[in-house]
């Protein structure tokens, strides 16, 4: 079969797209704009969900498609995510436009318990896109996954993770039961459900065979680590609403953390349900967490990017700044003292405007990095900036290496945390 699946470079869409394709099927991945998949993937196009809000954007790309899965689906609204367009504009349009093009066949992701609570935009946008696809005369299916755990970190697979290596467990406030799935049985209900003859019309609860509590997942995680358990902290409804609020305030700069307060109204509802309806569709009989974790011998790579995983914000949150405020130091309190420093160098009548430009340069290279769409292009710019200082400093002021508080030999160190800040930007 020829298959058409949007999203597929997120958790889902990379998974199901992999299966699909291991089993000789022709996958069409729908990427967004500037997320060209990995080299080596030749069937691809750029649609963004979002803004495909008419059929007319979809037809182009259903030529010969025999199906269609739709895995694009956002957390919350943010720099490079609207909710409504992702969760139920777009994937309206997608399914007109497989009507009008003959396309029959239509898997379509949306979250567990949502057509029982809509506590938040996310849940309510998802409704919206299930009842759209239930109002057409598709042989649809509608999947309903619990939280998603697998090989890959991302969101919450990446977050546990990363808990699991703090020496102690926070644990947040009024969080329900979870049945984590695994994304293996999630890509394995695609490719069973895609084929033609499966059934239709249907809405499936995907969940695992476990309801456990949040701090029981992390646990397990810990285990399966190799650390020793870690004692629970539960953090007090204020600092929990201010780790929310920080992830709301990443989210507007482009950046994806899991805990934001999206999460904050959807995890007190938990994320399960009864999954004998998809056990009786696909035959598929869901891991445990325990199970799947015991299939997966833990490597050094498990325990790097966990140890990583909380560095990484702490690093992005002090490189902005470090360059703002030397940046806004050099203009106000430290404004006399740069150009004297410039003035003993020989930088005559330049002094003044240098100390200016190289401050305003600190700056925008600060804001730079604090945006995930710019952050690349900031490191690489504070990486240069930095070896220019080095080689300025040098030329002009070479006495600067004999200061005891070593305001050149600190550009080192300086240098290798952006490398750092490089090697882990990538999120998925």
């Amino acid at each position: 079969m020829k298959i058409l699946v949007t999203g597929a470079t997120g958790l889902v869409g990379s998974a199901v797209c992999a299966r699909l394709a291991t089993e000789g099927h022709d996958v069409m991945r729908a990427v967004r704009p500037g997320k060209r998949p990995v080299e080596g993937i030749s069937s691809w196009v750029e649609v963004d969900v979002a803004k495909a809000v008419e059929p007319s954007a979809w037809l182009p790309h259903l030529g010969g498609v025999d199906a269609v899965v739709n895995c694009a689906g956002a957390l919350q609204d943010g720099m490079t995510h609207n909710m409504a367009g992702v969760h139920a504009q777009g994937p309206q349009a997608l399914f007109r436009a497989c009507e009008q093009s003959g396309v029959r066949r239509v898997i379509h992701f949306s979250a567990i318990g949502v057509d029982r609570q809509q506590p938040s935009t996310f849940s309510q946008t998802k409704l919206s896109g299930d009842m759209a696809l239930m109002a057409t005369d598709l042989d649809w299916v509608i999947l309903r996954p619990a939280v998603i755990l697998g090989a890959a970190a991302f969101g919450s697979s990446a977050l546990f993770r990363g808990l699991a290596a703090l020496p102690f467990l926070p644990s947040m406030p009024s969080t329900g039961r979870l049945q984590v799935v695994q994304l293996e049985d999630i890509a394995e209900t695609v490719l069973r459900l895609v084929d033609e003859r499966a059934p239709s019309k249907l809405s499936l609860e995907i969940a695992g065979p476990q309801a456990l509590e949040f701090d029981e997942i992390v646990a397990r995680y810990r285990r399966w680590l190799g650390w020793h358990p870690a004692k629970r902290y539960l953090l007090p409804r204020p600092l929990a609403s201010l780790v929310y609020w920080i992830g709301d305030i990443a989210g507007l700069l482009g950046w994806r953390p899991p805990v934001r307060s999206t999460a904050a109204k959807e995890i007190v509802r938990g994320a399960v349900g009864n999954p004998s309806e998809w056990i009786a569709a696909t035959g598929i009989l869901p891991l445990s967490l325990d199970d799947a974790l015991a299939r997966r011998p833990v490597s050094v790579q498990e325990r790097w990017f966990a140890k990583l995983y909380f560095l990484k914000p702490v690093i992005f949150v002090m490189l902005p700044l470090f360059w703002i405020s030397t940046g806004i130091i050099s203009l106000t309190s430290g404004f006399e003292q740069g150009v004297e420093l410039m003035l003993a160098g020989g930088a005559g009548f330049l002094a003044a405007p240098s100390v200016i430009a190289g401050a305003l340069t600190d700056i925008v290279i600060g804001c730079a990095i604090a945006i995930r769409r710019t952050a690349r292009w900031g490191l690489y710019a504070a990486v240069l900036l930095s070896l220019f200082y080095a080689a300025a400093g040098t030329a002009i002021l070479p006495e600067l290496w004999n200061e005891p508080l070593g305001p050149l030999t600190k550009i080192w160190p300086i240098l290798v945390l952006h490398l750092v800040a490089l090697a882990i930007l990538e999120e998925r």
